[in-house]
């Protein structure tokens, strides 16, 4: 039947749909939608003669690749110069200040090239809004919102935006006034919440244990502790602004993504969770940022009450030596439990926080598997972490129910690799390329 016809049929070599099903080896695609997984022969009575076929030759597809935690604009402006180079902390930027907003759109297309040629489909931008009207970069006010809505109403985003608003500074102070404020303004997911939606607010607990400023239980090896960045009169004020700031939120019906690297400040955040939960059982996907020094009692917390993990395994491997020196060696052999994490059922997102790190997800998932260690299946490895680009942040974008996997019925967000990644240790995996991607079933890159 002609409404039956694929408008695109990919072939010929493993499609890996991270859905639990069977082994399959094509994909069909109609309107924007997976319509049928299978076999080669299982898709033969779709292709007509409008389909676009793609022979795999033994490449691989798998879901689009989603960074779910990656400031685009900033990146847009400084690529491809990065905050960390290869090895040890990171520096300062170069001076690229965006200055007017076609410097911000233009930044944001830019972004969307590069992530393109990544196969990544899908990110979130943490923290836009007029916290940041005065910031110095120009890459996370009210202005790069505008431009969002701009470019998603024109439609010529590249990947699906997940946004969070910022009612204080980045990596700085905020207040309970301009929060509760910042949210009386909060208005709809807008036109199209599938390619950009503002799921809720970003708040800053605390910094980096590099600098001494992760909000702790413990002191610093020179004896210093870390305050809140949320202000108040005393550290029980600042704890009570916290506190109030996630509840609501909570209530406004967002979700919360704290940048917490203490165990102190995470410890602020699941009891704020429990106590919204009590009042309002509603699972908003909240979730912590970083989350550095989390620890496994936090964990088993966070799987039960539905928080998850947005981490950066590469930041982990350049900056283990560091924070060893300034918490001591013995509470930096815990930091970054990724594999506790998994193991306790937390809903663990693998991130580039890029322009901190370039947005290659291949070389964060390398990151991963040598920060977790040998592993006794290196094929479920690579499974499990491909889960944490692809699965588990859908589930952070409360979008579950349409994207994150090749599911039929699913939106047709796709990457295909030159090699099967299921075939290869996850330190083979930045060697292999990015042949294509594909969003809402059109074609955005093509090698070559």
């Amino acid at each position: 039947m002609v409404d039956s016809v694929a408008d695109l049929v990919l072939r010929g070599g493993p499609v890996h749909t991270m859905a639990g099903s069977g082994p399959a080896t094509a994909l069909a695609v109609r309107n924007g939608r997976v319509l049928r997984v299978g076999s080669d022969d299982d898709v033969a009575d779709l292709v007509g003669s409008g389909t676009e076929v793609v022979e795999l030759g033994g490449r691989a597809v798998i879901p689009g690749i989603n960074d779910a935690h990656l400031h685009a604009t900033w990146l847009g402006a400084l690529w491809p110069h990065t905050l960390f180079g290869e090895t040890g902390a990171p520096g300062m930027p170069p001076e690229r200040p965006l200055r007017t907003a076609a410097e911000r759109r233009a930044a944001i297309l830019r972004a969307g090239d590069l992530l393109a040629g990544l196969g990544i489909t899908s990110y979130t931008e943490p923290g836009l809004g007029p916290g940041e009207d005065a910031g110095g970069t120009g890459a996370f006010g009210t202005s790069v919102v505008e431009q969002y809505r701009e470019l998603a109403a024109e439609g010529l985003l590249r990947a699906r935006v997940t946004a969070l608003w910022l009612y204080g500074e980045l990596d700085g102070r905020s207040t309970l006034d301009d929060f509760l404020a910042g949210l009386a303004t909060v208005d709809g997911p807008g036109a199209d919440p599938e390619r950009l939606n503002f799921a809720g607010v970003k708040i800053f607990a605390d910094g980096i244990p590099p600098m001494r400023t992760a909000y702790t239980h413990h002191c610093y090896t020179d004896g210093t502790h870390a305050e809140l960045l949320v202000e108040g009169q005393d550290a029980a004020d600042r704890e009570r602004n916290l506190t109030e700031m996630v509840l609501a939120a909570h209530r406004a019906g967002l979700q919360v993504g704290l940048h917490a690297t203490g165990d102190r400040a995470i410890d602020l955040l699941l009891d704020a969770v429990a106590r919204a939960r009590a009042e309002q059982d509603a699972d908003l996907g909240h979730y912590v940022i970083h989350g550095d020094l989390v620890s496994p009692e936090q964990l088993r917390r966070m799987a039960d009450l539905g928080v998850g993990l947005s981490a950066q395994a590469g930041i982990a491997v350049r900056t283990a030596g560091v924070v060893g020196a300034t918490l001591g060696q013995e509470r930096a052999a815990g930091a970054w439990p990724l594999r506790a994490a998994l193991d306790a059922g937390v809903p663990l997102c693998l991130t580039s926080d890029a322009p901190v790190l370039a947005p290659d997800w291949r070389r964060e998932i390398a990151a991963a598997d040598q920060w977790m260690g040998p592993a006794e299946d290196p094929r479920e490895r690579v499974e499990t972490l491909l889960r944490c680009y692809t699965v588990n942040p859908a589930r952070q974008d409360g979008a579950s129910a349409w994207k994150g996997t090749l599911a039929e019925g699913m939106v047709a967000d796709l990457c295909v690799l030159a090699a099967d990644p299921l075939a290869l240790t996850p330190a083979e995996l930045p060697d292999v390329d990015v042949e294509l991607t594909v969003l809402g079933g059109r074609i955005v890159y093509e090698r070559g």
